[in-house]
């Protein structure tokens, strides 16, 4: 019999103190969690608020949600756990109650719980299917993008997604191997054209790593989604609320950074910026948890 079991049950949220910090949970609030995961940072949250602040968390993985409902239990009804894409955060925190919200956070990070499952195919260390979806609800898989695309579109998203310096040349051994159907098959294949550089060898970081993430964002279709929660979090939010996102690489940390300066310097400002400069994780916790150390903080206030 086989079990289809998650094999990793526990995942270290980031930067919890500084979520709770720039938050300021109160008793009585109302919190939403756009990006819940296995529930670390709401766990923290509703703990603060006790007894009675109530927290609303969507993450598109059913599997992430699961843990989360096991983790959040002992907070009975004052949790609300719904799967959905963040895209859809207005609509249901409507329709759950969470208008106008005391806090609002987003954590951008993709988990342990889907990297360390070769299953999930996040992985170009570990042979697995080419998916890449955070949930079943994605239109597409990782698959049918390197399949399908035209070598144009693939060196498209390489480069804008992934910021890969060598898209064109990737997308053009992508489309003279496929099909993939493996993370390891495109991992060699990326990796051989990292390898006719003559910088290759001198990077610590895995030729393959911006390929994948450039894939990962394009399944998902996380900068959109971003795009969407940015422009309606004012609106989610009420006087005084605090506004916190966690992000992980440069193209998420720029759309954030530039819609809180919008924001905060128009001639109408909504937010008003509580974190001049980004925070970044401390060195404790990058020696606990090494895959924290891109993670950057900014949080603003709703105005």
């Amino acid at each position: 019999m086989t079990d289809h079991s998650p094999r990793v049950l526990h995942h270290d949220a980031v930067m919890v103190s500084e979520v709770l910090e720039h938050l300021q949970v109160r008793p009585g609030g109302r919190y939403i969690d756009c990006t819940v995961g296995a529930g670390g940072h709401a766990a923290a949250i509703l703990k603060a608020g006790e007894p009675d602040c109530r927290l609303l968390g969507l993450d598109a993985d059913p599997q992430a949600l699961n843990l989360a409902r096991q983790r959040l239990a002992p907070f009975g009804d004052r949790v609300t756990l719904v799967e959905s894409y963040s895209n859809e955060i207005a609509l249901i925190a409507a329709e759950a109650g969470f208008v106008p919200a005391d806090g609002l956070i987003c954590d951008l990070g993709i988990s342990s719980l889907q990297l360390d499952q070769p299953e999930r195919g996040f992985s170009f260390r570990a042979e697995g299917p080419l998916d890449m979806r955070f949930g079943p609800s994605a239109d597409c898989t990782a698959a049918d993008i390197v399949n399908s695309e035209s070598q144009e579109e693939l060196a498209r998203i390489l480069y804008e997604y992934g910021e890969e310096r060598r898209s064109r040349r990737i997308a053009r051994r992508i489309v003279e191997r496929r099909p993939f159907s493996s993370t390891i098959q495109l991992a060699k294949a990326v990796e051989q054209v990292a390898g006719e550089g003559r910088q290759a060898s001198r990077s610590r970081v895995h030729p393959a790593t911006k390929t994948f993430l450039a894939l990962r964002i394009a399944v998902n279709q996380e900068l959109r989604h971003l795009e969407t929660v940015l422009a309606e979090a004012r609106d989610l939010l009420g006087f005084g609320s605090r506004f916190v996102v966690i992000s992980f690489h440069s193209l998420e940390d720029r759309l954030v950074k530039r819609f809180l300066q919008n924001a905060s310097r128009s001639d109408a400002p909504t937010f008003r910026l509580l974190t001049r400069k980004v925070v970044r994780t401390g060195p404790d916790e990058v020696q606990r948890n090494r895959r924290s150390r891109s993670a950057r903080l900014r949080a603003a206030e709703a105005i």
